[in-house]
């Protein structure tokens, strides 16, 4: 398996130091890393910021380095827009994504990493789904003209349950249509991560590694001098500290012959702050776990 470090770490998101994309690229090479995730969105490879110069560049900077890029790491919702209807939203997603499959090609990867969408409750479950399903279907015949495929996060409400997730790749049935398989999400849900291992490695072409605690939560009742239980807090840790049983995720992948990308990213509050030192020692620690334990 090949180490990817997603340039969010360093994109200053949640307050933690910021650094320019091509400095995400020497600290890519710099930590060990072989590839970089590339987060297409400002501030670091928005499409409006990469001209034709600017591309060349980039790709001269990550050849020089020898940093691949593993993937690049879109971000959209294809239920966004829907109160408004005569605004053609999904249309430009689906736009956008096809140029992030032309910018893929261009920097040598064959991976966009896509989402599903964010659970609207004003409307259907299956009318969300359905948009899911068209959407990621013609993102998946644009990006096949760049020899790109497109890779589906368990990330958003749609389809995040693993086994809604091997149902909405299946249904989409396009060759290209792959699985970004995270462990955080079925481990969160309180699923079985072997058994979501071996549900989805027909699919699976890429996962994103972040190691998490849960802190209970309460709400205090001052007219009953008492608590009610809420929904526990996660916060991010150094990898291999947290709750997530990772050694029997990885496990379950070697024995599915999985030797794609695994990426390392921290993209929310971290224990230890966000200093650019606190950053590189997680970043560190989580190589050191790779070749210790996988």
């Amino acid at each position: 398996m090949k180490t990817a470090l997603h340039s969010v770490s360093y994109a200053g998101v949640w307050g933690q130091t910021y650094l320019p994309l091509e400095k995400v690229v020497d600290k890519a090479a710099e930590l060990g890393y072989q590839g970089i995730m590339l987060m297409v969105k400002r501030p670091h490879a928005s499409l409006l910021d990469l001209d034709e110069i600017r591309r060349k560049r980039l790709k001269e900077k990550l050849d020089t380095a020898g940093v691949e890029v593993a993937c690049i790491a879109g971000y959209n919702d294809f239920s966004g827009g829907w109160e408004t209807p005569d605004v053609p939203f999904r249309e430009m997603q689906v736009y956008t994504i096809s140029e992030w499959a032309r910018l893929a090609s261009y920097l040598g990867s064959d991976l966009v990493r896509i989402f599903t969408a964010f659970d609207r409750e004003h409307l259907g479950y299956d009318q969300q789904w359905r948009w899911c399903v068209d959407c990621i279907k013609e993102c998946c015949k644009r990006a096949s003209e760049y020899s790109v495929n497109i890779g589906v996060q368990n990330h958003h409400d749609i389809a995040s349950d693993y086994q809604s997730l091997f149902d909405l790749i299946s249904e989409v049935d396009e060759p290209n249509c792959k699985a970004m398989f995270d462990a955080w999400s079925p481990a969160l849900h309180g699923a079985d991560l072997v058994a979501a291992v071996k549900k989805m490695v027909p699919h699976i072409a890429f996962t994103t590694v972040a190691d998490y605690v849960r802190r209970p939560r309460f709400k205090y009742h001052p007219r009953l001098v008492n608590y009610t239980p809420q929904p526990d807090a996660i916060r991010a840790v150094p990898m291999g500290t947290g709750c997530i049983n990772y050694k029997s995720f990885f496990g379950a992948l070697k024995e599915s012959a999985f030797d794609g990308w695994v990426a390392y990213e921290m993209c929310s509050p971290l224990e230890g702050g966000g200093s650019e030192e606190n950053l590189d020692r997680c970043a560190k620690q989580f190589q050191q776990w790779m070749k210790e334990n996988v």
